[in-house]
């Protein structure tokens, strides 16, 4: 993400108040969390990124490799079959590498719905504990627990649906041979359409809302 230099811990020395327990702290963890899971995202798009452009580059090579085979039926032939088979050897290390981003992406979305659940737990306390309307007092600076909730299911959904993209561009880029179809998914791959900037925005306000930014 844009902006961000590196992973955010809670301590004292980033908390509104010295001693924050019960469910103010762990609404302050979580909000850590979603930071550190997105940063992690988002050095997994850059890295799939790099790979999915491997994969078009062999692809596209390939493709004009079987071109030249169907037109020339001489001699040489051979070397295009030689380059074609270097080249099938090369695409599936490529997508090996890719497979292991994606993974490593689901990785990253089931920590998340570990995050949605145990914010959906500190909502459900929250409600035993002071009834529907919840707590005459925010717990940071104006958010209601509801509040903290909602928006990491907005995250939360936003993560899944890119995830459901990566793994289809995984599963189609490698047997695409058009130049234009293969832009278009590296395209989706780097700018991540189901992430907008509203997304990242609201992942600030949550850092902002429970200090780990300054106001």
């Amino acid at each position: 993400m844009e902006g961000q230099s590196g992973d955010i811990t809670v301590t004292s020395a980033n908390r509104k108040c010295s001693a924050i327990t019960g469910s103010a702290r762990k609404i302050k963890d979580n909000a850590a969390d979603w930071h550190n899971l997105m940063l992690r995202w988002e050095k997994l798009n850059d890295e799939g990124f790099s790979v999915a452009g491997n994969i078009v580059n062999v692809r596209l090579n390939r493709s004009q490799s079987d071109q030249r085979l169907l037109v020339d039926e001489s001699s040489s032939s051979s070397s295009a079959l030689s380059q074609q088979t270097g080249g099938a050897a090369e695409l599936q290390d490529e997508c090996s590498k890719l497979q292991d981003v994606v993974d490593k992406m689901v990785v990253v979305v089931t920590k998340m719905e570990r995050l949605m659940t145990s914010q959906r737990g500190v909502q459900e306390l929250e409600e035993f504990q002071f009834g529907p309307e919840g707590r005459k007092f925010p717990l940071f600076h104006s958010w209601n627990t509801k509040h903290f909730e909602d928006l990491s299911r907005v995250l939360l959904d936003s993560f899944r649906q890119e995830l459901k993209l990566k793994q289809t561009i995984l599963q189609e880029v490698a047997h695409t041979a058009t130049s234009d179809l293969c832009m278009v998914y590296l395209s989706c791959w780097l700018h991540q359409p189901f992430i907008p900037s509203q997304t990242r925005l609201s992942l600030e306000s949550l850092l902002l809302e429970t200090g780990h930014r300054p106001l």
